[in-house]
């Protein structure tokens, strides 16, 4: 039998954010990595992700191509598929429609509207969902239903961890500016007032650090309401985020068309829930 497969994606959670924070859940999926995101924003890791391929160990003295070789050949032991190469996911590099060839039901709930499923990313997935709210991991937990007797692949983008960093479906003022997305910035293309007329205090960044962890910590607390759903020692679960996050660093805030190391520095934890 094919091992089930989870890809739980903490939209935005900086690695060190995830080191601070208490998880003993995670931990006993596997050790907390520091990996590098493909990307600084969400739309193109999550379009990286569905190629198959994780953050990656930023290795010296190595072959780009020996690195994407042995992470589409990791493949092979994450579902128990017998021969896994680059070749397998040709030509359209999509790991869901490679994970169907095999008899997989693709599965996603996604949080944050620029995922959502009128865009290219719900191609080949049976089911293909965005969430009323962006931080409520606990309703999609309700709605994940684990067939037994399929594989399924779930992937999983949680928005608790990321701006204004708030959890349980709490949408009640922060008392942090509203920075707007993707959708809300087309929304407001034409208005006098920007988001740049609200830029933060080192207060408002301590808190929002502090934020990010509890938003964490409350993820790793309703793991096992999920992780129960699923077979022991036939389920593989990967976390990870799809890019870090700025909090005043060199007078950046958030992640997007920002080059700095804290924005690619994302979490990665991988291993056989048992």
């Amino acid at each position: 039998m094919l091992n089930h497969l989870l890809l739980i994606i903490l939209d935005s959670a900086r690695y060190d954010a995830v080191a601070r924070a208490k998880t003993p859940n995670m931990d006993r999926i596997g050790k907390l990595e520091k990996r590098w995101s493909y990307s600084s924003w969400t739309f193109p890791s999550h379009q990286v992700f569905l190629m198959g391929l994780m953050p990656h160990q930023n290795r010296s003295h190595i072959y780009a191509s020996e690195i994407y070789r042995s992470e589409y050949a990791s493949w092979c032991e994450r579902t128990g598929i017998e021969t896994v190469d680059f070749k397998s996911f040709l030509p359209q590099l999509s790991l869901p429609l490679f994970l169907s060839h095999h008899g997989y039901r693709n599965e996603a709930f996604v949080s944050m509207p620029v995922l959502n499923p009128a865009t290219n990313l719900n191609q080949y997935f049976q089911s293909y969902r965005l969430m009323a709210v962006h931080n409520d991991f606990g309703k999609i937990i309700e709605a994940v239903d684990v067939d037994a007797t399929q594989p399924t692949f779930y992937m999983l983008n949680l928005g608790e961890t990321h701006y204004p960093y708030t959890i349980r479906g709490n949408i009640e003022d922060t008392g942090l500016p509203r920075i707007h997305g993707v959708h809300g910035a087309l929304r407001h293309f034409q208005s006098e007032k920007s988001d740049a007329d609200n830029w933060f205090t080192e207060t408002a960044f301590a808190k929002m650090k502090m934020a990010q962890i509890a938003a964490v910590e409350e993820i790793d607390r309703l793991l096992p309401d999920l992780l129960d759903k699923f077979p022991s020692n036939q389920t593989h679960v990967m976390i990870t985020a799809d890019h870090g996050e700025l909090f005043g660093e060199e007078g950046y805030f958030g992640h997007g068309p920002i080059m700095h190391p804290k924005v690619f520095e994302v979490p990665f934890v991988e291993g056989k829930y048992v």
